[in-house]
């Protein structure tokens, strides 16, 4: 469950980014269209003739000041799509458009409620007995004040429904409507009824909201240096997104009137009271508490970390770690982008990371105790600063406070680095040991191995288009394909004659094995096969719809079946598990455990000749004789089939496993397994898997002899079974011995 709430919140805080990118160049319209407006700018710069009224100068700016207001106005609308988009995993473009319709549906079912209870009156004024601020406009329509929430829910739903229900097939007289179309049908419906629950549910939330602005606030300085800590220590998880998004954009980070308009979130009055700024005097520190401190440890202390890290480098690696080390501290100085330095100590000394996370969260603190009100669009660095700290003046920001406790962090982060790096002999960069090459690491270096393996054989090349036209190809072309379909491992298809089936033109595309049955026709590609077959279809939709008259298999002749010399050649190159091994030192032994009690064989006992010849993998078979099928070994559940009859795994020992439950059980749809885990779950030995019905199986499935294997053993590797006969799971099932070379 742990792990399920992280992958979900990820998910969210990336979806929140699409709308956040928008924010900078808002920013920056607003920043320099407000700036360059200003009477009071512009009489101290002497630049009356240039940007004083009625120049073309002036009338840009003006249109500046409020493009960037419209973006900032309209928040939730841009959330609600930004945020559909991110969560929808195909066909984002409808997404997109449903939750645009949502959006649109939800506040005008609220403002039927508002009008059917009075809250509205018939001329359409708000009436006087609802609390002042509570019904805003939202798009022209009078609605609750719901804010970026209200969006978020939106974006959050629609991105549910589109995910569930994007190909869904309605019957025959309805087949229009089916698909993608249905999307925006069920959208439409659903968030009409949403718009009705939110008029009796949203005063509660709000005032909650309220209340929970209200603590924040009323907890003075702590509660902004418990802001500040918890922001930082988020940023390896890549959850602070989803922490800071509420503070900068809705009432939970405070309330003001700015120019007669009641506004939520501390950048939100920020930017309002900046396109408001000839009435303000001094900006609210109260509202830039979230993000000023951030000019302090972004633009100065950083950086001395840097130094203190180039000061300990080896003098032999100092050049290398120098450059390195002099572009991130500039990117951080300059746009406040940090992750090239946090994540490049965060990895090789943790504790430095937390001295980080301690001195910024002070900054935070620091920067509203002395009043500093200088805003920003997406990260504290000096193209914000002087934005919307020196170009606004110090009379209103207070900016010139950050250059001397900017010193001061700077020469703290310096000594402090300093002194840990030396005293514990943290490898920061130019520290490394010889044999290890001088890097700044960032997020992409922590998910490379795992995505490295997903995307390792998932035929995702700038090939994969030529990769499906050889598939197709090696069908006898698009005409002679009849339908797609694939198992775990296999693309399972249905030709029309299988004598235009060429296996030479299949095996250039990676498979592993080919099988022909009649007209149909296996090609087994491992674990990847989904992606294969994705792509094969997107393909298909555009291809010719004509024969390939290239030349055919010698073999052919034989009605279908797969050649010997086909067999041979797999078996080459993928021997089974009981094939001999010369005798050579064994340098590790990895144990894998039966995962359900049953009867273990041999895997050449399969009643499948890609499983048998060891085309998917090597390892061993097992026919169940118990429901649960548990983990063979702790590890990460890598993928689950749709179908439900198939889960990938990775050990913790780095094997990729799969357990195929059944022979052809494919063909079941998800009837007779139960699910128990998720993808991504990492699970213990032992842990149930899924449950099966036997039942069911037997009866409906050719075979329940149910093959575990390891999908991908290296040259170096062999698998020697440890049992044949009864079984028991949690008994070692198979070893994979790692020999000399």
């Amino acid at each position: 469950m742990k792990d399920k709430i992280f992958g979900v919140l990820q998910r969210v805080g990336r979806s929140f980014m699409l709308p956040i990118a928008i924010l900078p160049v808002a920013g920056l319209l607003l920043g320099f269209g407000s700036s360059f407006t200003n009477e009071t700018t512009i009489a101290t710069y002497g630049l009356q003739k240039i940007l004083g009224d009625g120049t073309i100068l002036n009338a840009l700016l003006i249109i500046m000041n409020k493009v960037g207001s419209a973006v900032f106005d309209n928040l939730p609308l841009i959330f609600a799509v930004g945020v559909a988009i991110g969560m929808a995993k195909k066909e984002k473009e409808v997404a997109a458009l449903s939750a645009l319709i949502a959006y649109f549906v939800m506040n005008v079912a609220i403002n039927g409620m508002l009008v059917v209870n009075d809250k509205i009156t018939a001329d359409g004024q708000i009436a006087k007995s609802v609390l002042e601020g509570t019904v805003t406009s939202v798009c022209g329509i009078q609605s609750l004040q719901m804010g970026v929430f209200g969006g978020i829910i939106v974006g959050l739903g629609v991105a549910a429904l589109h995910n569930r229900f994007h190909k869904i097939v309605l019957p025959n007289a309805l087949s229009f409507f089916g698909g993608s179309r249905f999307v925006p049908i069920i959208s439409t419906i659903v968030y009409m009824f949403v718009g009705i629950l939110m008029y009796f549910v949203w005063p509660v939330v709000q005032n909650g909201i309220y209340a929970l602005g209200g603590l924040v606030t009323g907890s003075g300085y702590i509660g902004t240096l418990i802001f500040g800590i918890i922001k930082r220590a988020l940023i390896p998880f890549g959850l602070h997104h989803v922490f800071y998004m509420p503070f900068w954009q809705t009432a939970v980070g405070g309330t003001m009137e700015v120019a007669g308009q009641m506004v939520q979130g501390g950048q939100n009055i920020f930017f309002a009271q900046l396109a408001d700024s000839a009435n303000v005097a001094h900006f609210s520190a109260d509202a830039t508490r979230y993000f000023s401190g951030e000019f302090i440890f972004m633009i100065f202390g950083l950086p001395g970390a840097a130094l203190a890290m180039y000061r300990c480098a080896k003098p032999e690696k100092k050049k290398a770690a120098g450059g390195l080390l002099l572009s991130a501290a500039l990117a951080c100085m300059l746009t406040g982008i940090t992750e090239p330095l946090e994540f490049s100590f965060l990895f090789v000394a943790p504790a430095l990371f937390a001295v980080q996370v301690v001195l910024a969260g002070a900054a935070y603190m620091i920067a509203h105790m002395l009043n500093i009100a200088v805003g920003l669009t997406f990260s504290g660095g000096f193209l914000d600063l002087f934005l919307f700290g020196i170009l606004q003046g110090n009379a209103k920001t207070s900016w010139l406070r950050i250059i001397p406790v900017g010193i001061i962090y700077f020469i703290l982060y310096y000594v402090i680095f300093t002194f840990l790096i030396k005293k514990f002999d943290f490898k920061t960069p130019g520290r490394e040991d010889d044999d290890v090459e001088t890097k700044l690491y960032t997020k992409a270096d922590v998910n490379a191995r795992k995505e490295a393996g997903k995307d390792s054989g998932a035929a995702g090349s700038a090939s994969a288009d030529l990769v499906s036209e050889a598939i197709t190809d090696g069908l006898g072309g698009k005409k002679n394909i009849s339908d797609v379909d694939c198992c775990a491992t296999r693309l399972r298809i249905t030709v029309h004659d299988s004598s235009r089936v060429n296996d030479d033109i299949l095996k250039t595309t990676g498979s592993r094995g080919i099988v022909k049955k009649g007209q149909g026709v296996q090609i087994i590609y491992g674990p990847q096969v989904t992606v294969i077959k994705s792509k094969l279809e997107d393909y298909l939709e555009t291809a010719p719809n004509e024969y390939f008259e290239g030349a055919k298999n010698a073999e052919t002749d034989n009605a279908g079946n797969q050649s010997q010399s086909d067999a041979e050649s797999t078996a080459d190159v993928q021997p089974s598990a009981s094939s001999t091994q010369p005798e050579k030192k064994v340098l590790k032994t990895a144990i894998i455990y039966s995962p359900v009690t049953g009867i273990a064989a041999d895997l050449s006992t399969a009643p499948d000749e890609g499983f048998a010849e060891g085309m998917m993998g090597e390892g061993a078979v097992v026919t169940p004789k118990d429901p649960v099928i548990c983990a063979p070994e702790d590890g990460e559940v890598e993928f689950i089939f749709d179908t439900k009859h198939a889960i990938g795994f990775q050990t913790d020992t780095d094997l990729p496993m799969l357990l195929h439950i059944g022979i052809d059980t494919v063909k079941l749809e998800g009837k007779g397994f139960e699910i128990l885990v998720e993808q991504g779950q990492h699970v213990k030995k032992g842990e149930p898997l899924m449950k099966i019905d036997i039942p069911y199986l037997t009866e409906n499935a050719p075979s329940l002899c149910s093959p575990i294997l390891c999908t991908e053993i290296e040259d170096n590797q062999r698998v020697r079974l440890l049992a044949n006969g009864e079984i028991k799971a949690g008994e070692p099932l198979f070893a994979v011995e790692t020999v000399e070379e």
